[in-house]
């Protein structure tokens, strides 16, 4: 079992965790849940001997004080760290890695049995075995880092962030790998971002906020827990979002809208009707209309700024003929708003042509 009392670390002047105390059983997954700059990291690299904690912290591992000793020794009783960088050597194979891990004592007379849980593990890995890291992906160098780790031989394995870059089906398959080394009596401590997945999987889990452990329970309970919900599961919109979005507003949503023509689910099947009645002409009808009121214009010189058309060119006089006015009997003059709206374009078009506001050369 691993087991800290008052883990506390400090960074020159700046507390980055203050009496951290937490447990992880062999054969169970805890994770660890906090925002960015909580202190997580921290406290795993205090843990691994990385970084050095303060006086009167305390690190147990199966009974024995493995505080404040160097990090090969901590491997050596049984903790081993995926760091959130991964920590592998890019320009060595996938293989060289993996007997990397296997250096520690402990560890050397498993080699052949830890090589071989970590390619029944991570397949990938095995089909790779001879080529060289810094060409693989994101979640395959990921694979090599857990892997490595588990070539130590370890009694506690903790990961931080290890579904950081990954898309959401590697994320997936990592967070299953994890609950199969569960299974081999492995124990992991886990912290992650991703607080839906690793609740998922986990056993128990503990909140850090601000370097402080500010709440501990089982993974189902902090789950539903309303805080946590809140704070790193998205809250109740994230919830109510996470389903399909309906094709159309629900009758009883749509009773409280002002408009009349909101399209809901009980007016769908008259909407083409609904739309007949307001815009009582075809587009066809518009467009000729609108060309006859420009044709009118021109020809009249109406439009301020324009002037009169050019006189004719064989010396005779001009007469203007003026287009067949836009029929508002039948179709237009049913909507006094259809009048407003070309008044409008008139207006839009005079100004367009003569931007100058009238001004002419």
């Amino acid at each position: 079992m691993l087991e800290t009392e008052n883990v506390s670390v400090f960074y020159g002047r700046h507390h980055a965790l203050e009496k951290a105390s937490i447990k992880v059983d062999r054969g169970e997954i805890v994770v660890m849940l906090g925002a960015n700059g909580a202190g997580k990291s921290t406290f795993l690299r205090a843990i691994a001997g990385v970084t050095p904690a303060m006086e009167g912290s305390v690190v147990r591992m199966d009974g024995d004080d493995i505080t404040h000793r160097p990090p090969y020794e901590i491997v050596e009783a049984g903790i081993a760290l995926v760091p959130e960088d991964r920590g592998i050597f890019a320009d060595l194979t996938v293989e060289e890695n993996l007997f990397l891990g296997a250096n520690p004592k402990r560890a050397r007379a498993y080699e052949a049995e830890n090589l071989d849980k970590v390619f029944s593990l991570f397949p990938k890995l095995a089909e790779r075995r001879t080529q060289a890291v810094h060409t693989m992906s994101g979640g395959e160098r990921q694979m090599v880092a857990i892997g490595r780790a588990m070539m130590s031989h370890p009694t506690i394995l903790m990961l931080d962030e290890p579904s950081l870059g990954l898309s959401p089906l590697l994320s997936k398959e990592l967070f299953q790998s994890l609950t199969v080394i569960k299974d081999t009596g492995v124990g992991i401590f886990l912290v992650e971002q991703n607080a839906k997945q690793s609740l998922a999987i986990a056993d128990r889990g503990y909140l850090l906020d601000n370097g402080h452990i500010t709440g501990a329970d089982t993974a189902h309970a902090l789950a539903n827990d309303q805080q946590v919900i809140k704070a790193y599961l998205g809250g109740a919109e994230a919830k109510a979002t996470t389903g399909a979005p309906a094709a159309f507003p629900t009758e009883d949503r749509a009773a409280g809208i002002d408009s009349p023509h909101a399209i809901t689910a009980g007016n769908r099947a008259g909407l083409r009707q609904r739309t007949n009645d307001i815009i009582p002409f075809s587009i066809s009808e518009l467009v000729d209309g609108a060309s006859a009121v420009q044709s009118a214009h021109f020809n009249s010189g109406r439009v301020e700024g324009v002037g009169a058309p050019p006189p004719p060119t064989n010396g005779g006089s001009h007469k203007s003929q003026p287009s067949a006015p836009l029929d508002t009997g039948s179709s237009v003059g049913r909507s006094s708003e259809l009048q407003q709206m070309l008044a409008e374009m008139e207006a839009a078009a005079a100004n367009a042509l003569n931007p100058r506001g009238g001004e002419t050369s």
